[in-house]
């Protein structure tokens, strides 16, 4: 099973760029994504097929 808190916090400390996450997984990630204190300052970006990506955001979204 992937651990996507871990990769999350990876991505928020910059030790990844993005983060791909697959049509399949996404409702596991999301659960993971939604709980996590910086969860505003990710950035999913749709690709053509249902797969996001995800960047971290200095500062957080509106």
């Amino acid at each position: 099973m992937t651990d996507y808190a871990q990769q999350l916090e990876q991505l928020a400390k910059g030790e990844m760029v993005s983060l791909t996450i697959a049509k399949e997984d996404f409702l596991a990630f999301r659960e993971v994504l939604i709980k996590h204190p910086q969860f505003k300052q990710f950035r999913g970006e749709a690709l053509q097929g249902a797969t996001i990506v995800y960047t971290f955001l200095q500062e957080a979204r509106a």
